[in-house]
Formats: C-alpha cells, structure tokens, sequence
C-alpha cells in the first residue's frame, strides 16, 4: 500500500489495490476525482483557478492548476491506463472550494472553481454524484483505491465520508 500525494495543481491516478490517492488542505481550491469501475481506477486533481487564460505559461508546466486544462490532462492520463478517454462510465465527486480569506466576497475563488469544473465536465456529458463544496473550512481529501470510499477532513473536526 503507497499513497499517491497531489501537491495544488498536481493530478495523477492509481489501479493498484491498497493505493490512496490523496491531496492536502483544500481551501479554494477544487479537488475532482475520477473512478472508472471498469477498470477499478480511481484519478484525482487538485485545480486552484478556474481558467489557464490567466497565466498560459503555467499550463505547460502543471496543466492540473487550471480547471479547463486540468480535467481533460485527467483524463488522458486515465485514458493510458485503459480508461474511456472522455471518461464514459466514471463516477465524478468534488470536494473543496471553499471561502478562504476572503471576507467580502471579492474573488469568489472556491465558488469560481467549482463553476469551471462544472462547466468543463458537462462538456463531457459527466456531472458530480456528490459534493462537499463551499463553508469556510480547509479540506483534505483521501481515495481508497480499493473501495473507491473517499473521506474528508478538516482541523477541529471529526472526518466524514463523501
């Protein structure tokens, strides 16, 4: 059993039985995860902004930043390990964005991310089944790649299932 850890704007994917695929102290940004049952792979990447316009340079280096340029690295990655490369079939949940900092609602990032991603996957025909998105409270995000079970956790309080 190993852990695959997602550094912010990082993605990556695991078959292997015992894996977790897990990213640390979600505050606005958006982690999305992909489970393809077919092939019992379970994807995730932890995106920060919502369009790769803002910094073009940035995509070549981590794609996963952005949301628009992020989901479709997802999936192609998942794609060379035998998934549907428009992911046909996978189970789609989001955690995180969250209002960090952001007292007067002047940025809206965690809102903004989760409506690219939104807006990316309906491109693909995929929507969330689930979703613990928005509050105030920084998020970490652990997949099992044997069950599929994912669970949060923040500081100060008890973890919870997603």
């Amino acid at each position: 059993m190993s852990n695959l850890i997602l550094g912010v704007g990082e993605f990556g994917a695991s078959k292997t039985p015992g894996d977790i695929v897990k990213t640390f102290a979600l505050g606005s940004c958006v982690a999305v995860i992909f489970m393809c049952p077919k092939t019992r792979t379970v994807g995730m990447v932890h995106v920060a902004l919502p369009e790769s316009k803002i910094n073009p340079d940035k995509v070549k280096t981590r794609p996963g930043y952005f949301a628009d340029t992020g989901i479709p690295a997802l999936l192609k990655l998942m794609a060379g390990m035998g998934c549907d490369p428009k992911g046909r079939g996978f189970i789609v949940k989001l955690a995180g964005g969250a209002k960090i900092m952001d007292p007067n609602n002047t940025f809206n990032i965690g809102k903004r991310n989760a409506l690219s991603i939104k807006k990316v996957l309906w491109k693909y025909g995929l929507g969330s089944v689930a979703e613990d998105l928005g509050a105030t409270h920084s998020r970490t995000v652990s997949v099992a790649v044997s069950t599929g079970e994912i669970i949060l956790s923040s500081p100060g309080r008890s973890d919870w299932k997603l």
